[in-house]
């Protein structure tokens, strides 16, 4: 329990969200309790909200800059943030709010995860509980920390939790309700290797128990072999299974654009069928969801164009659902970014085949590979894809204003992470939509 962290000496690494949120949690605990903090960061390098949290305690001791782990192994307690790669402690044994956050919950935990759709699933989940009046939390990699929600949890909250593999990583428990999605390459940058990844994400279903219930992807061959490990009660979701949804709301007043999104609401389906939820409530609840900002948003209609933000594609797999989305319309794509290790190739493959006519790279990186792949493609004459290298965010929504033919798409899709050029995907996808808005309001 929490209560046995008042006699061991505890440091919590990394000052993020996460850790942030660990310390306030263990501050409201222990008021007097030496704590310590530590981030490869030096202090000044943080907002002035966090530099003012951390100055005022005086029971607090802070290990900051590139010697961060000097001291670490003066602890008995080691809380690590998901943005610390396990390679860069050593043999330094740590635990995460994850980990505490499963040992502790007192209520029922529906887990949540897949290299991409986790956002949209676990918000209609969540969704769908809290229409029908269950005690439900959206809570984890969607932006809210665990720690300060944990103190004052009762054993009827339902904690909706959406787990990313750096969360997922180390754990021994998996939750009541585990639901995964789908699992491609991604994170190389963080992870020694897939095999790495894949082990991590597994963790969502291999300690569940038979009192447990699995809900997967039928159709990936990963997520089928991982599932085989687990001894939950199982059910795969599939295209063959879309009736389910159906049998609830037609599938055009689903306001999830994509044949990707209905899995995603009948897996969200599937995972609340222990509740017993009325097919009314969600109805109500799938009609009120809306995609979350950045992933397949809608960005406005000017000139004829329709805008897509889904800055959160960041990596092929995600691009390549996206063209898909969009096959019966012109689409004037918007790609690149920094390298996370991913293969570019069958993307290269479906925008030579796709109705991309102008592909607009974002600076240097992933989208040169990108744009060298199509190129030299067999079957896509040259004259028909129109490609553009821009400097920044602005030059590529103007050249989407000038080139996407009337009732064309422009799409944000970059297939990459965002570290290039910007801050991270929210700020790629703002710039995105901020572009749009001003040159859209000019031309009106």
């Amino acid at each position: 329990m929490l209560k046995n962290l008042e006699n061991k000496k505890v440091l919590i690494l990394g000052m993020g969200k996460e850790g942030i949120d660990s310390y306030l949690a263990l501050r409201k605990m222990f008021p007097c309790k030496i704590l310590a903090v530590g981030d490869k960061k030096k202090i000044g390098q943080f907002d002035k909200k966090i530099r003012a949290i951390l100055a005022k305690d005086k029971n607090l001791k802070k290990h900051f800059g590139q010697n961060y782990l000097a001291k670490a192994g003066d602890y008995d307690l080691i809380i690590k943030t998901p943005g610390i790669p396990c390679k860069e402690l050593g043999s330094l044994q740590t635990t995460s709010q994850a980990e505490i956050f499963y040992d502790n919950f007192p209520g029922l935990i529906i887990g949540v995860t897949g290299t991409k759709g986790k956002g949209t699933t676990s918000g209609l989940i969540y969704q769908i509980l809290k229409t029908a009046g269950f005690k439900a939390f959206w809570l984890g990699n969607v932006g809210k920390p665990v720690m300060q929600y944990l103190l004052g949890a009762k054993p009827d909250h339902i904690a909706v939790y959406e787990v990313s593999a750096q969360q997922l990583q180390g754990l021994k428990k998996s939750p009541q309700i585990a639901v995964f999605l789908n699992l491609f390459s991604d994170h190389l940058d963080y992870f020694a290797n897939f095999q790495e990844y894949s082990k991590a994400k597994a963790n969502i279903a291999i300690h569940q128990t038979k009192n447990d219930l699995l809900i997967y992807n039928g159709h990936d061959s990963l997520v089928k072999k991982i599932a085989r490990q687990s001894a939950a009660l199982q059910i795969a979701f599939s295209k063959a299974k879309l009736k389910i949804v159906e049998d609830i709301i037609n599938l055009k007043e689903i306001p999830l654009k994509g044949e990707f999104n209905h899995l995603n609401v009948l897996a969200a389906i599937l995972a609340t069928a222990p509740f017993n939820i009325p097919k009314e409530k969600i109805k109500k609840a799938i009609k009120n969801f809306h995609n979350l900002p950045h992933r397949l948003e809608f960005a406005g209609k000017y000139q004829g164009i329709e805008f897509y933000n889904n800055s959160m594609a960041t990596i092929p797999e995600t691009t390549i659902l996206d063209l898909e989305t969009f096959s019966d319309k012109p689409i004037s794509l918007i790609a690149g970014g920094s390298d996370k290790g991913s293969d570019y190739s069958l993307l290269a493959k479906e925008i030579a085949k796709s109705s991309v006519k102008n592909l607009i790279i974002l600076g240097q990186g992933t989208g040169e590979k990108i744009l060298k792949r199509t190129r030299f493609l067999e079957g896509k004459e040259p004259s028909s894809l129109s490609s553009f290298q821009v400097p920044a965010m602005r030059e590529a929504v103007k050249i989407c204003y000038e080139k996407t033919p009337k009732n064309g798409i422009c799409l944000l899709s970059p297939a990459a992470a965002s570290f290039n050029m910007f801050k991270d995907y929210q700020d790629r996808g703002e710039q995105f939509k901020k572009w749009v808005k001003k040159y859209g309001q000019k031309s009106n």
